[in-house]
């Protein structure tokens, strides 16, 4: 009896949330270590199936990054990255299409299904485009200023919200992989962290969860207890200016801290690696990772 009195007040503090988050858009990047660690997968695919059926609307941007290093790997082909970002040749593009756009967009959406769902993948393979990503390449300058060549690596420029958005109100959750097509037809690769947060902005997301291999900021890195639940943009960039966030946790701040900086109400670090890590984030009162706002 206790055990199932228990379980009606998760229900209870759940409802605030849902009833607030109902027929808002949450996106959620999946990418990293998680795509490789099927059971954390197949939870948080449940988890997202879950949101859709309670009323919210969440789309799924991805990307697959150490599977298409193996595949690279079975084609003898060498990885090479510049400045963090994979240099993409047309024979790793065409890698890239087949196992990002192809094989993991099909799968992850077809899972999504089998758990009960319904999913919609958007991409540019087989007999129907439905991409609703476009761009065009990307270039950096190097540290004396000369331009540096990435192959095949794009930004993105536009997104298709019509499509998206009428997927969600049809009750579908849009998977999108990190790849954009430019005007002239030409396909691109896009950094995951980059291409959410594109689709997030384009959709006016009430959020963007950013699921990582870490439980979010915390103010000793190595004690997991020290997490941070709650940040304002002003008091992470006090924390990096001092120290407390160091080394790999930098570029994922700074990079939530952009994407606050584009209009997004919420950003989310989570540990993907937690069973229902989402659920537990946005539907309870404490949350599991560290939450970003701008004020």
């Amino acid at each position: 009896m206790y055990d199932a009195i228990a379980k009606a007040d998760v229900l209870i503090e759940a409802m605030g949330w849902i009833r607030e988050f109902r027929e808002k858009v949450i996106v959620i990047k999946l990418g990293g270590s998680l795509m490789d660690d099927a059971d954390a997968l197949r939870h948080l695919l449940i988890d997202i199936v879950f949101m859709e059926t309670v009323g919210l609307r969440p789309i799924v941007v991805h990307g697959g990054g150490k599977a298409i290093s193996r595949a690279m790997e079975e084609a003898n082909l060498q990885p090479r990255f510049v400045q963090g970002r994979r240099y993409t040749d047309e024979a790793t593009l065409e890698i890239v299409e087949r196992v990002l756009a192809g094989e993991i967009n099909e799968s992850i959406a077809a899972r999504i299904e089998e758990y009960g769902g319904r999913a919609m993948p958007l991409n540019f393979t087989g007999e129907t485009n439905n991409n609703v990503l476009f761009g065009e390449a990307l270039t950096l300058t190097g540290e004396k200023g000369e331009v540096i060549d990435l192959g095949f690596v794009g930004t993105v420029t536009r997104v298709d919200r019509d499509v998206i958005d009428n997927l969600c109100y049809a009750g579908q959750v849009p998977v999108i992989p990190c790849m954009c097509e430019g005007a002239n037809g030409q396909r691109y690769n896009v950094n995951a962290d980059t291409a959410a947060t594109a689709v997030a902005q384009a959709v006016g997301a009430e959020k963007l969860v950013y699921l990582s291999d870490v439980n979010g900021v915390r103010r000793d890195k190595h004690d997991e207890d020290s997490l941070i639940h709650s940040l304002t943009a002003a008091e992470a960039r006090e924390l990096i200016r001092t120290g407390v966030i160091e080394s790999g946790m930098i570029p994922k701040v700074e990079a939530c801290l952009e994407t606050l900086d584009r209009g997004i109400h919420k950003v989310h670090i989570i540990d993907g690696r937690l069973r229902h890590s989402l659920l537990l984030e946005i539907f309870t009162n404490r949350g599991v990772g560290t939450e970003l706002v701008a004020n």
